[in-house]
């Protein structure tokens, strides 16, 4: 296939959940991971042109040729409402149980950071790709790492704002997102906020450490730290963390050293992790895991599985949101920094007071 800029012509494409149970125990919900291989994509730059793309070079089928002559394209258009969530109440108070716990974990020093989250449930009338299709479109999204994937066993429509990891060549990025504030208040007060800041601060320093497991000895950097970027709902800060890795490092490696992602499990990780499979009753699932391709020609991306829905078959969907504790955290903050997250996509009326149901 002759270059194109942004080519990608095809790879495997999946998600993996994230890999600990919820203190219920219980087991997946969808499988833990799915995907496959395409030797072709059809691909939509940000000009709106269609470009088919093989990595075999067989040409585009008369029917697809067919269909993109006669199909306008969809910059702009209304939802379809084709799919419908009737969500329930999250679990405001296991929340702040959480939130508690993790602070009593600081203060003993186990922990210096953790993610804290909560889950949203739904039942699900319509599909979930027109669920995707709609609010990727939709202004109050516009999510820049947004990934679909679908199956016989249900499927994950990611919004995700976050890269978890891209690499090209010998070439790794990581931009993790930590430190949060809503729309209507002045971005510049995230980097006022000292806690903002540490959240990030700490969060990039565990990144540095992850990458460093198998980068080139000198050669991790932080090209931008603190950067205020916009997102649906919310202001974030971002930092990036980027090194330089062997030209035979497997993929799968790469994974082992830095999954899950920093910016949802805390620091020292592994303690982290440990404990927010007691803090957190459910199991998190695809939330807070990743989605992405990889590509022989485009390298591979991955996103974090933030803002990210998963349906089942049984007409069932789960979105999870949360946030980074510090010492610093205020439990009601953090469970408003929820509610700021889950809003433009399970609607603005989000109860501020709400109780477990089921």
């Amino acid at each position: 296939m002759a270059h194109v800029s942004g080519a990608v012509g095809g790879g495997w494409v999946g998600y993996l959940s994230y890999p600990d149970p919820g203190a219920d125990g219980r087991g997946s919900r969808i499988p833990e991971a799915a995907g496959g291989w395409t030797d072709c994509v059809l691909r939509r730059d940000r000009d709106g042109h269609w470009w088919y793309e093989s990595l075999s070079g067989a040409p585009m089928p008369d029917w697809l040729a067919s269909a993109l002559a006669t199909t306008p394209a969809p910059a702009g258009r209304p939802a379809s409402g084709a799919c419908r969530i009737d969500w329930a109440a999250a679990d405001r108070e296991a929340h702040r149980g959480g939130v508690l716990a993790c602070l009593a974990a600081i203060s003993a020093g186990e922990v210096y950071q953790a993610c804290v989250c909560t889950q949203f449930t739904g039942t699900v009338s319509g599909s979930a790709l027109d669920f995707f299709i709609d609010f990727v479109d939709a202004a109050r999204t516009s999510p820049s790492r947004a990934a679909y994937v679908g199956g016989r066993w249900g499927a994950v429509a990611s919004l995700s704002p976050e890269l978890f990891l891209r690499r090209h060549g010998t070439v790794v990025a990581s931009s993790p997102i930590k430190g949060t504030l809503p729309l209507e208040a002045w971005p510049s007060a995230l980097r006022a906020s000292p806690k903002e800041v540490a959240e990030n601060i700490m969060i990039v320093d565990l990144v540095r450490n992850d990458l460093g497991r198998v980068a080139i000895t000198g050669t991790v950097t932080v090209p931008e730290l603190l950067v205020v970027r916009r997102a649906p709902g919310v202001w974030h800060l971002v930092s990036t963390v980027a090194a330089q890795v062997p030209a035979d490092l497997p993929m799968s490696a790469l994974l082992d050293a830095a999954f899950p992602p920093a910016s949802v499990t805390g620091t020292p990780k592994l303690r982290a992790r440990q404990l927010i499979s007691q803090w957190e009753q459910h199991r998190r699932g695809i939330y807070c895991g990743t989605v992405g391709f990889a590509s022989p020609i485009a390298g591979s991306e991955l996103n974090v599985a933030i803002r990210t829905v998963e349906f089942d078959t049984a007409g069932n969907a789960v979105l999870g949101v949360g946030g980074g504790i510090t010492a610093d955290s205020d439990p009601d903050a953090e469970w408003q920094e929820c509610l700021h997250k889950a809003a433009p996509i399970v609607g603005v009326a989000v109860p501020a007071t709400a109780t477990r149901v089921g």
